[in-house]
């Protein structure tokens, strides 16, 4: 029901498939199955070496019954809120179009169209990984480390919603190796939400996170940290200057404390923006982020975000009552933000 609802919330224009835990895997797909104790019920048992691969194979479902493996599911708004989006924490300040494409001869192929706004695809490989992240406008012809991958296209709001979905329209998908022949993974989603949920409460204890997001498998070198990503921010981005992105967390926060954060600009090469999530890191509703192309900024030149500060506040994000986490995006990240110990937005946080 809940994939039904983001269908219409989404605008998608895309026809379901009929996939289910059921269904065999694909010759790709087959190692990977084949490599993972399957229980009494016929489903992969799911273990801290797998999580990844089973959190990825939920979001790809989810894109799945949305289409995406047979034509470009595009949205047409800002994400649904709650749990009716198909992927956790999405962000506030692009929209996304999606297609799941299989890989020939081990690279998938796609292009970036001229815009006036800003325009990034991602390339995830089937364990997660964004195994590429570009900006630049043209084709490409990349190599992926699975037989089948998900590309995220952003296409940012800067100039408002119409001109992001314009800049969707004009994508190419004549490019796209489609990946119609995909099936689901046999894992058991319920159990998957489960090991989630149990990651996502560890990083909301945190005092801080920052993501890493390593690029391919051979990168890992914390499995556990790994673990958390994919659960309380899958598909982000790596950080590479002024290209790629920096992500980072705040801790849970209380719904009836005023906070504050003042900071220097970042001066990201595209944007940065502050966006609240529920505990579950899904968008609240009735809350949108705010970012460097909204901001009202303090005479110093410095920035001063507010939460549940009231509507006289500077920049205030009001969570309507509802205890949040946020998130920072540094876009096409300054080489400062990513040697930085702490995020400086984070860091700058005070009750009032």
């Amino acid at each position: 029901m809940q994939l039904k609802q983001s269908l219409i919330a989404l605008s998608i224009i895309v026809g379901l498939s009929a996939c289910t835990q059921s269904e065999a895997p694909t010759t790709e797909q087959s190692n990977t199955v084949a490599a993972q104790q399957m229980s009494s019920e016929g489903t992969i048992i799911i273990t801290e070496e797998n999580f990844t691969h089973a959190e990825t194979a939920r979001n790809f479902r989810n894109w799945t019954a949305l289409g995406a493996n047979k034509q470009f599911a595009m949205m047409r708004g800002l994400p649904p809120r709650g749990k009716d989006a198909p992927t956790v924490q999405m962000n506030d300040d692009t929209l996304y179009g999606v297609a799941i494409v299989k890989a020939v001869n081990g690279k998938v192929t796609f292009s970036i169209p001229q815009t006036d706004n800003y325009m990034a695809v991602q390339v995830v490989t089937e364990r997660g990984h964004g195994q590429h992240y570009v900006v630049e406008d043209g084709k490409y012809d990349v190599e992926v480390e699975s037989g089948y991958a998900f590309l995220i296209y952003r296409s940012g709001t800067e100039n408002g919603i119409d001109a992001a979905v314009a800049g969707l329209e004009k994508v190419n998908v004549a490019d796209f190796n489609f990946g119609t022949d995909y099936q689901v993974q046999p894992y058991n989603y319920d159990e998957v939400e489960q090991w989630v949920q149990k990651y996502t409460t560890e990083v909301n204890n945190m005092s801080k996170f920052t993501y890493t997001f390593p690029r391919t498998s051979d990168l890992v070198t914390d499995l556990h940290q790994w673990n958390l990503e994919n659960a309380a921010g899958w598909g982000g981005a790596s950080p590479e200057a002024f290209v790629g992105n920096k992500y980072s967390n705040s801790p849970k926060m209380k719904a009836d404390v005023c906070y504050t954060t003042t900071f220097e600009d970042p001066e990201n090469e595209f944007f940065t923006s502050i966006t609240a999530y529920d505990s579950a890191k899904y968008l609240i509703p009735e809350v949108n982020s705010i970012s460097s192309h909204t901001w009202d900024k303090n005479a110093d030149g410095t920035v001063t975000i507010s939460f549940n500060c009231g509507d006289s506040a500077m920049n205030n994000i009001d969570t309507q009552g509802q205890d949040f986490t946020f998130t920072t995006r540094h876009y096409g990240v300054n080489p400062k933000i990513i040697e930085a110990s702490d995020d400086p937005i984070i860091a700058g946080v005070k009750a009032k």
